[in-house]
């Protein structure tokens, strides 16, 4: 829980400008009309609360799931044990994440408006409902993208221990943590495209009812190939560092823990 909740303080808050340009840039209204570079740290108070529980969650899930489903000497099972692992641990921390996400987007892409006043409103308009919305297109965005990102994170640090003869330090999984956030965020930027409209959208329009199908179609049929792709350069640089910060820090602290 220490662990897995400081690594993910430390990445979100160090990383949220970024994450600030690559939520413009998705949103309907163009990059420029959502704020450009201006107020990129508008949302950051919703990040700070949720971060910690988020993280906590789903290392929590992931270690435990980890330690009870079967893995042992057998290469063959590792991925499956990681990839079940930590699509559970996506969908609980999800049930976290959310309700901040939907605050944290609507706050970066109207920085004039505070996260308190954002929040009021989405509870007053839309009640705790408008706090999920999004939340299947969350996990759809997730389970893929830590389908790719966890398996090849152990498998890598596996075959670097394997090299040097002796277990990974948290830099070098740090490394390893950067190379498959960055792999796993550019081939799911779609997903995360769809999970933005969806949680910008006004409420009643047809994006606020959640289909992921409807709101990729929607961005293909306006914007094509790059609008599919909006954003796809900061949310690698994003989860690179986030992963080389995120994974390294959970690694290290960790270890000192134990």
């Amino acid at each position: 829980l220490k662990a897995g909740g400081v690594a993910g303080v430390c990445v979100d808050l160090i990383l949220f400008p970024l994450d600030t340009v690559k939520t413009r840039l998705q949103s309907p209204q163009g990059f420029r009309k959502a704020g450009g570079f201006r107020g990129i740290y508008a949302g950051v108070p919703s990040t700070a609360i949720g971060s910690f529980p988020n993280a906590a969650a789903f290392f929590i899930t992931y270690e435990n799931v980890k330690s009870v489903l079967p893995h042992g000497s057998s290469s063959y099972l590792s991925p499956a044990t990681h990839m079940v692992a930590a699509s559970l641990g996506e969908v609980v921390a999800c049930l976290i994440r959310v309700p901040s996400e939907v605050v944290k987007q609507r706050a970066q892409v109207s920085p004039s408006s505070s996260t308190l006043r954002i929040l009021s409103h989405t509870l007053y308009h839309e009640g705790i409902q408008g706090l999920y919305r999004g939340y299947k297109s969350t996990v759809l965005r997730e389970i893929p993208f830590s389908l790719v990102q966890f398996p090849l994170w152990e498998s890598l640090k596996d075959l670097w221990s394997w090299k040097q003869g002796h277990v990974v330090d948290s830099w070098q999984s740090a490394v390893c943590g950067a190379f498959a956030g960055g792999f796993a965020a550019a081939v799911t930027t779609p997903l995360d495209v769809a999970k933005t409209r969806i949680m910008l959208a006004k409420a009643g329009s047809s994006n606020a009812r959640g289909n992921v199908l409807a709101a990729l179609g929607g961005v293909w049929r306006t914007q094509g190939l790059s609008g599919l792709f909006a954003g796809v350069v900061p949310r690698m640089a994003a989860i690179s560092l986030g992963g080389f910060i995120f994974l390294g820090t959970y690694e290290k602290t960790r270890q000192l823990l134990l």
